[in-house]
């Protein structure tokens, strides 16, 4: 009988290009809009926050773009990561569903996002840029950009959101470590920063009011510093699907084909990189496994927001884009899951879920909790607490195959440790974490102020 558990790929089996979505995508892009027209933006508009070989990257309908050797170099550090079969956990829950799970936790900074930070830095490096800005939520991509930055010589200015500022110290001096500055947002750094101050001094701050100070430092620097993005984009979602491109050869390694793909999503680059090399084999190869994207019950932007045109920041200085949102001045209640706090979604994951292709879950932060600590004592791996999201459903999937005798085969990304987030462990263990409900009167007072895109 074959007990294996790891599955690991020798680096040879590195991917040597990024599958770009756009390619196959089934459903047709809607325009990107200038924030004061709400036109289609140009080449030029973009280009005052991202260089342009990220410009051409963002609209390419290449389907493989090549990784750049000295980001593959870099890859090289951690990548390919393992894939584990999560034997203890099928066994503590009594089912016959075979569960496995990718672990991007192994990077140097504990989590999926260098797969982007590292490409990000690169071509920003080749374009000419002498620095970057940033926003972070829970501090994942900022410790990832910080270190991407300081490989290949570039500052690094990072807005943390306040709240996580608050709860992650330890995420702010990985990246002071790095060598990069960052900021409790809202700061009295920049003009929107004061602002927000003025109308509410105990702001817990938000992904879209952290954007809009980076956004703005960028904007206004007169060329010096660009903008970097840490989800939400396409080029960003293409950089990580260097995770499912290793997936797939792991499976194939394992015997078995899932027939479900889990993922977390809060802006949608985890669960893009995780889960659209397999949506390419149900579109190109007909096979019918079930995608499933999960969010926290508190910013239910899949499940509860509405697939419109919205600003991608608060400020509204970002381009416009079509995504499930729950408005751009939604203020998301504090949950410990800081990566998933954002009001909207990356237009290609919305567009697959409206359209069917995707189904979306969302579940409360003390259920995830719950799952993270049976995950723990099974597998030995605390997780972020984005990922308690996907482990969740997982269960949740497991324990019904238990019920109909059912032997699926259920994948889900755990996308990074949860060692800097002791904090929020022990408010659960001490019975002190909240459970938010659906924000539904937040969340009705922004739908008010939608752009009106004809």
């Amino acid at each position: 009988m074959n007990e294996r558990t790891k599955y690991i790929l020798d680096e040879s089996r590195l991917p040597k290009a990024w599958y770009n979505i756009n390619a196959d995508m089934p459903i047709p892009p809607e325009p990107v809009l200038h924030p004061q027209t709400l036109e289609p933006v140009t080449p030029e508009f973009l280009s005052v926050l991202f260089p342009m070989n990220l410009i051409m990257q963002e609209i390419s309908r290449e389907r493989f773009i090549e990784i750049p050797e000295p980001v593959r170099q870099v890859y090289k550090l951690w990548r390919p990561t393992p894939m584990f079969r999560a034997r203890r956990l099928e066994k503590a829950l009594d089912t016959p569903a075979h569960l496995y799970y990718k672990y991007e936790g192994v990077s140097p900074v504990g989590s999926h996002k260098p797969n982007t930070a590292v490409a990000q830095a690169f071509y920003n490096k080749e374009a000419g840029t002498r620095a970057l800005t940033t926003e972070t939520g829970a501090g994942q991509w900022g410790s990832a950009l910080a270190m991407a930055c300081n490989f290949f010589g570039l500052d690094l200015e990072v807005y943390m959101v306040k709240v996580s500022y608050q709860q992650k110290p330890y995420r702010r001096i990985v990246m002071e470590g790095y060598g990069a500055q960052v900021f409790a947002s809202p700061t009295a750094q920049t003009d929107y920063g004061r602002s927000v101050l003025a109308t509410d001094p105990n702001s817990p701050g938000s992904l879209g009011i952290a954007i809009s100070e980076a956004v703005e430092v960028a904007a206004k620097s007169g060329g010096q510093k660009k903008y970097s993005l840490g989800s939400v984009l396409n080029h960003v979602l293409l950089h990580q699907t260097v995770i499912g491109e290793e997936m797939l050869q792991q499976m194939e390694m394992a015997g078995e084909y899932p027939d479900m793909v889990i993922a977390c999503t809060g802006g949608g680059s985890n669960f893009g990189g995780f889960a659209f090399p397999f949506l390419r084999e149900n579109l190109q190869r007909g096979k019918n496994t079930r995608i499933i994207a999960v969010e926290p019950a508190a910013t239910p932007s899949l499940t509860k927001g509405k697939y419109t045109f919205d600003y991608g920041d608060t400020a509204k200085m970002a381009p416009v884009v079509k995504m499930h949102t729950l408005g751009h001045d939604f203020m998301p209640p504090a949950i410990h899951a800081g990566g998933l706090r954002y009001h909207g979604m990356s237009p290609q994951v919305s567009a697959l879920v409206a359209h069917g292709y995707v189904e979306a879950r969302a579940v409360n932060q003390l259920a995830t909790f719950e799952a993270a600590l049976l995950f723990a004592r099974s597998e030995g791996i605390i997780p972020a607490p984005e990922p308690t999201h996907a482990i969740r459903v997982a269960i949740d999937e497991a324990l019904k195959c238990k019920e109909t005798g059912e032997e699926k085969v259920i994948i889900f990304n755990v996308c990074g440790h949860g060692h800097f987030d002791m904090a929020s462990y022990d408010a659960y263990l001490k019975g002190q974490l909240e459970d938010f409900d659906y924000p539904a009167a937040a969340v009705e007072a922004a739908m008010a102020h939608l752009p009106q895109v004809g």
